[in-house]
């Protein structure tokens, strides 16, 4: 047996829902030649965790759910086709399911795709970061731009910002992200070339005048003009890439019609990618070196017990989080 968090129903929000099962059911591998059995360290929460399971109807949930994606922790029981060994510390992605992530317990299995070995000398808890928010990051990025572009990263403060900014720098692109006027200082310090405060005026406005940019990352995903009017700040081969966005009828609706709408027809005249971060083992195993040679570091807004999971998720949903929202489970001692 295994304590964990689990939920029936979201209706009236999943942080008033969640219950600590003291006696849940260890996890079992489905596939033990490509899973291993992890027990998690710390976990650290994405708006996913709890959107998706808002939305859906009760029904259409399992009979008890554990949210928890992003993870770090030592394998109990390695999976029978990987190098890792019983007792390596890793960290990644639990599942994808935006449901039932599963890694708000205290152990969980993993696919060898979504756990990466923790570096030496890298500390545990700055690991639990990088999954969901530095994959979506790093692959809303790295594909997509080379030294010298310009990049605008629409929410530079948050989860997701706070490596977009860094690793964008990484690659050498000239930086351009939007903040609260609290959060200037933090932008910058991660090392954006320009900062635009969006409660002292409009942000398209500020694009404008700036204009000439390769690539637009967009992790706030609440003003589609930024969109619609991506033609009149960047260049005719730039990418509008949409990290963000609620699993509402209005942000499928937007996301739709942008990626069918023809320019010549009237709808946006640059490309429109949306995705979901997917595992990616030599991404984790990358971001985790950038961290290890002082290239990136980790934001860490709050950190929780785990009987506080609670607490922790109704700050995630303030939406003012200085970074990532953690919650510890286990001792990282040996």
């Amino acid at each position: 047996m295994m304590r964990a968090w689990q939920y029936t129903s979201a209706r009236g929000g999943l942080e008033n829902n969640l219950k600590l099962n003291a006696r849940a059911p260890m996890p079992v591998p489905k596939d033990p030649s490509t899973q291993h059995v992890i027990q998690v360290l710390s976990v650290c929460l994405n708006p996913v965790d709890y959107k998706v399971a808002e939305l859906i109807p009760s029904a259409m949930l399992s009979k008890s759910s554990t949210p928890g994606i992003d993870f770090v922790g030592k394998i109990t029981t390695a999976a029978r086709e990987s190098k890792l060994i019983k007792g390596d510390t890793v960290f990644g992605i639990a599942a994808l399911s935006p449901v039932s992530g599963g890694a708000l317990a205290e152990y969980v299995v993993v696919s060898m795709e979504g756990a990466a070995k923790l570096p030496r000398g890298m500390e545990p808890i700055n690991a639990a970061t990088l999954g969901v928010a530095g994959l979506s990051a790093y692959q809303s990025i790295v594909p997509y731009v080379k030294a010298g572009d310009k990049i605008f990263i629409n929410g530079g403060s948050g989860g997701v910002g706070v490596f977009s900014i860094q690793i964008a720098k990484i690659l050498g692109c000239h930086v351009t992200t939007s903040c609260s006027t609290a959060n200037i200082n933090l932008c910058r310090t991660l090392g954006a070339d320009e900062v635009i405060d969006y409660k002292k005026g409009s942000v398209l406005e500020a694009l404008r005048k700036k204009g000439g940019f390769n690539h637009i990352v967009d992790n706030v995903g609440n003003d589609f003009q930024l969109y619609w009017q991506a033609h009149t700040y960047s260049g005719s081969t730039a990418k509008f890439v949409g990290v963000a966005g609620g699993p509402s009828l209005r942000h499928f609706a937007f996301a739709t019609t942008a990626r069918l709408w023809p320019g010549f027809l009237g709808g946006g005249k640059r490309h429109f990618a949306s995705f979901l971060a997917q595992p990616r083992l030599d991404q984790l195993q990358q971001m985790g070196s950038w961290m290890t040679e002082g290239k990136m570091k980790a934001v860490i807004d709050s950190r929780f017990p785990f009987d506080k999971a609670p607490d922790a998720f109704r700050r995630l949903k303030t939406e003012r989080a200085k970074g990532k929202i953690v919650v510890d489970i286990a001792s990282t001692g040996p």
